[in-house]
Order: structure tokens, then C-alpha cells, then sequence
């Protein structure tokens, strides 16, 4: 029998089978490691050898991709093509709130989420019109972007207050919806390590290893930079600031002043700020020249701050953090120790900010 081999790929398919071994789905995975491995001319039985399949497993994984193309990557939706989940979008911001609130709240003896308990609390607050399947919440869950395990405490937030803090976001979300000469805007800071290396991985004969760093002798540059921003709700952007330093309140007080310079030059009228309860957040300096700026904003003419202190440990609820992890990967460099300027420069081209000098840290 002669053998089967994939035909030559083009640069947009092969980059495709790339991005697939970086998947969490294990179907999708384990078809781009067969495409690419076929691509290289190995034969079937070479294949389900080092994959651990079935032969035919890859005959048929090749048979799609000629038929399909990438597009075979993705698990087909089983059942019918038209069917709907009784979990659908408009549901998911319900499920989402129930799941980040502790299973205590609901009058249950535990304090971590299962999927039967998940369930069960559904359809006492009437989401579903019956109690779904263990299967069907999974499936709901996962639209969410969780992929499911058992909810550890970081699903759930401590804060006896987070339904009236959150309900106080939300109100800003639409606050900002409705008015285009206010800006949403979801505030962080976040530290850039240059000896830390973020969680990688990927499926290749030639793995990546990053190598931990070590500061050599006549560095003068800081371990990590710290750096303030603000993801904004209309535009998507980020706005960045470095610091000579560490996150303290005058930081913040220069940080929200050039935020807010900027948003005057566009004709904007308010900030609605969501962010944490950092110490240099909710410090008394800090509400104090809040007040001021907004008094002489009123007066002059200007940009005011509407502040919204999220639940405590709530990260979920604020989009800059997924924002920062990405970031961490892509600016990573496996051969070598980066200088604090070359830190600087790969994040603001990744995120597509200024180029600016740091803020100064004038007080401790």
C-alpha cells in the first residue's frame, strides 16, 4: 500500500497547525501534531506510534484537513446543527455572577462549586427550565472560558460586598455605553520581571526551555519594573506609564493627572475608573486630590474621575489582567537577560503605546 503524506502546505495553513499545538482542546492538538508530523513526510504508522493513535486515526485526520482544511482542527458540534443551549449568552452574565459568589450564599454546606451544585443553584434562581445535565453546565461553563476543574477559591471572592460592588460596575458599563464623551476605563499596575519567566508551552521536537536568570555582576538596572495602566472600554487601547520605582500614592495622583491631559485633548468629559483596592488606591491622599481635580475640572473645564473600587479579590471582574499575562508572554526572551530599556521598549510596542520617560516616585 502506498504510503499517505499531507500535501505541501501553504505559510497560512502551516501557521495555522502551529497555533494548534498551543491549544488546550486535546482533539485540535493532537490533529495538528498528526498534520504537521505528516507534512514532514512521515507515514501513518510513524505517527500514531509517537501520538499514540489508531493508523487510521491519521488517515482519517488527513482525509479531513484535504477536505477541510484547517477548519478540521475544530471538534464539529454534535447533535442538531440548529439547536441552541439553554445557557446561551444572555444567560451567561447570571451564571458568571453565581459562580463568583461562594455556594454559601445560596444556603449550601460547602464552599466550592461542583458541577451537580452549579446545577442545582441554576435552576433554584430559574436560569434553566429544568436542572440541567452534569454535561450541559460543563458545556456552559466552558462558554464562559473557564475550562472546568473544581472551583478552587480563586472562582470566589471573600468580599461580603461583592453583588452591591459589582451591580456598581456594571452601572458604569452602561453609564458608558450611553454616553460617548465619557471613557470607561479599567485600571492596574503591574510589575515587569526581567529574571521571571511567565508559563509557556507547546508541542514540538525542539522545545523552547527558558533558562532562570541570573543578575550578572555591574547590572545597575532594577529586577522588575513597575508600570501603571488603564485599558480603556471604547477604544480597546492601553495607556501606559513606567515608573522610576514602586506604585505609590503620588504615582497615582501624576498618573491619573497625564491619563486624564490626554482624554481632555480628545474631547472627553469623565473617567469612569474601575480598579482595586490597592493601598495606593484608596489611600486618603489619593481620594483627597481626586476631590481637587475633580472641583477644578467642574471649574476650568476638564476631565472628572468617577471611581469604582472592585470586590476584594475579584480579578475576573477587571479585563486589564488577562491583558498582562499575555503581554508577559510575548515579550519573553529565552537567550538572554533583557536590559530595563529593552523591557520598556517590548512592551509598548506590543501594546502600542508611547514611548515616554517613567514617572518619578518623589515619596516613600
Amino acid at each position: 500500500m502506498k504510503a499517505l503524506f499531507l500535501r505541501e502546505l501553504t505559510e497560512s495553513e502551516r501557521g495555522a497547525l502551529r497555533q494548534g499545538l498551543r491549544s488546550r482542546e486535546v482533539l485540535t492538538l493532537r490533529r495538528a501534531q498528526i498534520l504537521l508530523a505528516s507534512a514532514d513526510q512521515q507515514t501513518p504508522s510513524q505517527i500514531s506510534r509517537r501520538v499514540g493513535c489508531a493508523s487510521q486515526t491519521v488517515r482519517n485526520t488527513i482525509h479531513a484537513f484535504e477536505k477541510e482544511g484547517a477548519g478540521c482542527l475544530a471538534e464539529k458540534k454534535r447533535g442538531p446543527k440548529d439547536a441552541q443551549p439553554i445557557l446561551d449568552e444572555a444567560k451567561a452574565d447570571p451564571l458568571k455572577g453565581i459562580l463568583h459568589q461562594s455556594p454559601r450564599r445560596f444556603g449550601k454546606a460547602r464552599s466550592t462549586w461542583t458541577l451537580d451544585l452549579l446545577a442545582e443553584v441554576a435552576f433554584e434562581q430559574e436560569l434553566p427550565p429544568r436542572r440541567l445535565s452534569h454535561e450541559a453546565v460543563r458545556q456552559a461553563v466552558k462558554r464562559l472560558g473557564h475550562g472546568w476543574k473544581r472551583a478552587k477559591q480563586w472562582i470566589t471572592s471573600p468580599d461580603p460586598a461583592y453583588a452591591r460592588k459589582k451591580k456598581a460596575r456594571d452601572r458604569l458599563i452602561r453609564l458608558a455605553a450611553s454616553h460617548p464623551e465619557w471613557v470607561l476605563g479599567y485600571q492596574d499596575e503591574c510589575w515587569w520581571s526581567r529574571l521571571a519567566l511567565p508559563a509557556m508551552h507547546a508541542w514540538s521536537d525542539d522545545p523552547l526551555r527558558l533558562v532562570e536568570r541570573e543578575v550578572p555582576k555591574g547590572d545597575t538596572d532594577p529586577k522588575a519594573l513597575s508600570c501603571y495602566g488603564l485599558l480603556r472600554g471604547d477604544t480597546g487601547r492601553m495607556m501606559l506609564r513606567f515608573v522610576s520605582g514602586r506604585p505609590v500614592s503620588q504615582v497615582t495622583e501624576d498618573y491619573l493627572g497625564w491619563v486624564c491631559e490626554r482624554l481632555k485633548a480628545e474631547g472627553k468629559k469623565a473617567l469612569l475608573l474601575v480598579w482595586d483596592n490597592a493601598a495606593w488606591h484608596v489611600s486618603k491622599r489619593v481620594r483627597v486630590w481626586i476631590k481637587g481635580h475633580n472641583r477644578k475640572a467642574r471649574a476650568e473645564g476638564g476631565v472628572r474621575i468617577v471611581a469604582c473600587f472592585l470586590p476584594v479579590k475579584s480579578p475576573w471582574l477587571n479585563p486589564i489582567e488577562p491583558k498582562w499575562a499575555h503581554g508577559k508572554r510575548a515579550i519573553v526572551e529565552p537567550d538572554r537577560l533583557l536590559a530595563a530599556v529593552e523591557v520598556r521598549t517590548r512592551v509598548c510596542d506590543y501594546y502600542g503605546c508611547e514611548h515616554l520617560e517613567p514617572l518619578a516616585q518623589l515619596s516613600a
